[in-house]
């Protein structure tokens, strides 16, 4: 009995959850996760390229959704990173307009406050991204010096924990493009970055788009019955590096996804969803195309990001590690 119960208020509480937080369904992340990976430069770590880690980041990817209903308080700090409620007027529900976000998520909630809301309500999609980013480029830095340290032969008398640690950061280097892939995905689902998430909502509505709960049925059952993964990869964009910070590029990779908010609902309204039309699913795969072309140029810029770090403490830079101008054992395992 007492398990029945468990079981009737996790469900309850599932219901409860606002629908914004849930973005693409299984189908639509491991899509995203996968084809990103598949696509990524043969300059990259091989280790990245092989079928074993294209499938790991395609099942890790739909991770920060499985997690979910873990507890109270797990579930109110992070439900909101899966979305971000943009206004018509550019900015985030009266706040700070998504092209001049505050540097850090305290600032961004006094910046909110200010104007009546906060963080739980807005959503804070633009720092789940670059948080993400930030610990994937740190982790390729580790990469970096461990594999470096790994193949010195004036550090052999450490190379069998090197080889270890290298190993371990490569299995935390997935998880990251997994977590990463998770929140680009949200982002490329225009519902996931506008204040009319779940239909139009309360709000002027000259143009008669629909107030039904659309939000579910298009991110989830529409995709698992009308996309295929060959047509996803086959969209995929050529590679675009955009040298310049991470949270310029997130805001403008949102900025373009909220730009689709209008048309969505046009295609709402001429029937583009319904069963058998084929323009809904075209919509949805094209997203998901973007998604992973964004987070395949993404992890390439942490790549190229991480030769540029320190890591260990005291910190020891990729730089003098790979030049062999620095042991960086003591750094690495640890002196206290």
């Amino acid at each position: 009995m007492r398990r029945r119960l468990l079981a009737l208020s996790l469900a309850a509480a599932a219901a409860a959850a606002p629908l914004q937080a849930w973005a693409w369904g299984a189908t639509g992340h491991r899509i995203v996760g996968r084809t990103a990976e598949a696509a990524l430069p043969a300059d990259l770590p091989a280790f990245l390229r092989t079928a074993q880690a294209v499938d790991a980041v395609g099942e890790l990817s739909r991770e920060p959704d499985r997690s979910k209903a873990a507890g109270k308080v797990h579930d109110s700090d992070r439900d909101a990173g899966h979305f971000l409620d943009l206004s018509d007027d550019g900015t985030v529900l009266g706040g700070p307009r998504l092209d001049a976000l505050p540097p850090n998520r305290a600032d961004y909630e006094t910046a909110l406050r200010a104007a009546g809301a906060d963080s739980w309500k807005a959503g804070y999609l633009p720092y789940s991204i670059v948080d993400r980013w930030q610990q994937l480029a740190h982790d390729f830095a580790y990469w970096r010096v461990l594999k470096a340290a790994e193949a010195n032969r004036a550090w052999k008398s450490h190379r069998a924990w090197f080889a270890a640690d290298r190993r371990r950061r490569e299995a935390q280097i997935l998880e990251d493009i997994g977590q990463l892939s998770h929140f680009v995905g949200d982002g490329g689902q225009p519902l996931h970055v506008s204040e009319h998430f779940n239909g139009w909502g309360d709000f002027a509505n000259p143009a008669g788009y629909t107030t039904a709960k659309v939000h579910s049925p298009f991110e989830g059952q529409l995709v698992h019955d009308r996309v295929k993964p060959k047509d996803v990869a086959a969209r995929v964009a050529p590679l675009r590096l955009c040298h310049c910070a991470i949270e310029k590029r997130a805001a403008e990779y949102l900025d373009g996804t909220n730009r689709l908010v209008i048309p969505f609902y046009e295609l709402e309204k001429a029937g583009g969803l319904k069963p058998g039309d084929p323009r809904g699913g075209a919509f949805a795969r094209d997203q998901l195309a973007r998604s992973a072309s964004e987070l395949r140029d993404e992890i390439v810029e942490a790549w190229i990001a991480s030769a540029e770090e320190s890591v260990g403490w005291k910190p020891v830079s990729v730089a003098d590690a790979v030049a062999g101008r620095v042991d960086p054992y003591p750094s690495l395992y640890g002196t206290d």
